[in-house]
């Protein structure tokens, strides 16, 4: 088993290149769901990601709705800055998938509304509307792997 990150129509090269190398580094799986806001073979996703996409396993999805029924009985959370409940309020376990959306809008509001019982946030002040989301996908990867004792990880 693994974790996984799911994104939901990513639109930076950059933080998915990003996110491509903490997968590689954690063992955890990337889903990119279209559409993309860039072509995959993109010389700044290739540049994030360093010479690590051969580490990563990823997978291409129409929809976010194809996630969920190839993946019914997984675990899904959906970090979001409009949760009241934090991302360390949660315990996690392998095979769960961490859901985010795309940059300048976040989740679609029927996918917080559908999963809304696993909704989180990271705290921070509030002289930012949101961090990152490289650094959201790899604070949340970590947490869960640190809850788990970072199986495999050296």
């Amino acid at each position: 088993m693994a974790l996984h990150i799911v994104l939901v129509e990513p639109e930076i090269p950059a933080n998915t290149g990003n996110i491509a190398r903490t997968c590689a580094a954690t063992g955890t799986h990337l889903h990119l769901v279209r559409p993309l806001g860039f072509r995959t073979d993109d010389a700044t996703l290739k540049r994030a990601g360093l010479d690590y996409w051969h580490a990563v396993h990823i997978e291409y999805h129409d929809s976010f709705a194809e996630v969920l029924e190839k993946y019914a009985d997984g675990r899904f959370f959906y970090a979001t800055t409009k949760a009241d409940k934090r991302y360390s309020d949660f315990m996690f376990r392998d095979g769960d998938f961490f859901v985010f959306g795309k940059e300048t809008k976040g989740l679609s509001p029927e996918i917080l509304e559908a999963g809304k019982e696993t909704v989180m946030r990271m705290p921070m002040s509030e002289a930012v509307r949101s961090l990152n989301l490289s650094n959201s996908a790899a604070i949340i990867v970590y947490e869960a792997l640190r809850q788990m004792d970072f199986p495999q990880l050296f």
